[in-house]
Parts: structure tokens; C-alpha cells; sequence
């Protein structure tokens, strides 16, 4: 019995160590006859100033060898915490942003910087001024269109009260819609939406493809259950990573790239995630 903890302690903290330092490209495809052209996003979520080398150099490289003609990305590029130094993330973004067009979505840690000025004081304005300077999309509650793909990227911010442990409210369409307005059903709507808790209000506001993050894989994942606990501290959440459907509208949930607070990554590597939206 105890041979056989042992070995199991020795896999996790193997998988621990292996899996906190290495990412994965993962490919999707997603189809539509709304589209005009096929079209190829990158897709980044929760790098929480995670390297991958200095600079970021073995991501940057994922990345060119998949040639996106955009990135999006799902939130938590930086982790939010008064003084925290935001270099890693901003070197990575402008070298995202001079290789293609970048679509930025906020994610919790964002948005509290955004909003608690008194205790951040002038981070965020620091931060979104370096975005400015790269000519990022910062797609906070904006929509862009992409006019000869036929496909309107729109950018969902929500209130810290969706984002709560335990009692978080429930999200309905009429609140997304509050927030962006109605979608476009003549093009495809891409939502970058952070919290992916909430597919079920997204998919009635009429998205057609969803991409988020925020949940990290579930920090440990296993066959058949996949990701272990939430950020909401609820074990097994329904909404981890992978590809989801619902009402005809698809979500695809990034497993993020980094970590924050607790630096735990079991059979759960980070993702760079590549999406292929075709026409069809």
C-alpha cells in the first residue's frame, strides 16, 4: 500500500514539475457558413507573466510557425496585484502585435485594476497606455469587425460580482447584451469571454464561437473527470478546457498558459490554442 502511494506522490510531483514549465499547441476547427474566408486565430489566455523562455522566445516561435492572422486573447495576460511589475506581459504583447493584428479581452485581473484605482493607482492607466502604443484591440466591452472574413469580434467585461467564490451570480443574455449590445446574425460572432461559467447566457445572446480561459485546465486533470477545482473553489467545473457545444453555438476554454498564487500544473500543460474557422 504505502509502494503504492509513493509511486503515485512521485507521479504527481513528476507531472508537477514537468507540467508548470512546458506548453502545448492545441488545433481547433470550427465552421460557419457566415464566414467569407477561412481565417486562423491564436489563442492565448491567464500567462499571468509566465516566460517560456526569455522573452517568451519558445511561445513567440510556436506562434510563427502557425501563422495566425490574429491573436486573441482571453484574459489574465498580467496577474493583478498592487505593484506588481507588468514587463513580461507587455514585451509579449508587442511582439504579438508586430506579427499580426491583436484582440484583447479582459480578464479579472484586468478588470479589478480598471476599476480599484485607489489601490492600484495608476497601474492599469500605465498598462493600457503601453496596449496603446502597440495598437492592440483592448475589446473591452467593443466589438471589431473583420470585413473581408465576415467575422465581428466582440469583447465582453463583467462585473467582480460574476467572478465571486461560492456565490458568484449566474449571468443571463439580457446581462451580455447590456454590455455589448445585439449581435450581428448576418456575420459570425466571435465572444471573448473570460469566465466560461456563463456558456449557457453567451449561447443565448447568440454567439456563434465563444474562446475563454480563467479556470487553468482545472490546475489537475483527469481522464474522463478533466479539470479538478475551479478558481470559484468548485471541484470539478463543468467548463475547464476543450471544446464545448450548446444551442448550436460552440465554446472553445483555453487551459491558460501560467499560473497565480498556487503554482500547480498536474497532467495539465499550458496551451497555446490555434483555430481554424472555415467556411461551411
Amino acid at each position: 500500500m504505502w509502494i503504492i502511494l509513493a509511486a503515485a506522490c512521485l507521479i504527481l510531483v513528476t507531472s508537477w514539475i514537468i507540467d508548470v514549465n512546458r506548453f502545448v499547441v492545441r488545433h481547433y476547427e470550427v465552421r460557419s457558413p457566415k464566414v467569407k474566408r477561412d481565417y486562423r486565430f491564436a489563442l492565448i489566455a491567464d500567462l499571468h507573466n509566465k516566460e517560456y523562455d526569455k522573452g517568451n522566445a519558445s511561445l513567440l516561435d510556436a506562434l510563427d510557425r502557425e501563422r495566425p492572422d490574429a491573436v486573441l486573447i482571453a484574459g489574465d495576460v498580467l496577474t493583478g496585484v498592487p505593484g506588481r511589475d507588468f514587463t513580461v506581459a507587455t514585451e509579449l504583447i508587442r511582439n504579438l502585435s508586430m506579427r499580426c493584428p491583436v484582440y484583447y479581452g479582459m480578464g479579472n485581473h484586468e478588470y479589478r485594476m480598471k476599476i480599484y484605482s485607489e489601490r492600484f493607482e495608476t497601474m492599469w492607466n500605465d498598462y493600457a497606455a503601453e496596449l496603446a502604443k502597440c495598437g492592440v484591440h483592448v475589446m473591452d466591452n467593443e466589438r471589431v469587425l473583420i470585413p473581408d472574413a465576415g467575422i465581428e469580434i466582440v469583447g465582453l467585461s463583467i462585473g467582480a460580482r460574476f467572478y465571486k467564490k461560492f456565490v458568484g451570480r449566474r449571468m443571463s443574455a439580457s446581462d451580455v447584451e447590456d454590455c455589448v449590445g445585439e449581435p450581428d446574425g448576418e456575420r459570425m460572432t466571435l465572444l471573448i469571454a473570460h469566465d466560461p461559467d456563463h456558456f449557457k447566457a453567451y449561447s443565448e445572446w447568440g454567439a456563434d464561437l465563444t474562446v475563454s480561459g480563467h479556470v487553468h485546465g482545472g490546475v489537475m486533470r483527469l481522464p474522463l473527470l478533466g479539470g479538478v477545482i475551479s478558481p470559484k473553489l468548485r471541484l470539478f467545473p463543468k467548463y475547464s478546457g476543450g471544446e464545448y457545444s450548446l444551442n448550436g453555438s460552440r465554446m472553445i476554454v483555453s487551459c491558460g498558459l501560467g499560473m497565480h498564487t498556487i503554482n500547480v500544473r498536474i497532467f495539465n500543460p499550458g496551451e497555446l490554442g490555434i483555430i481554424d474557422v472555415r467556411r461551411g
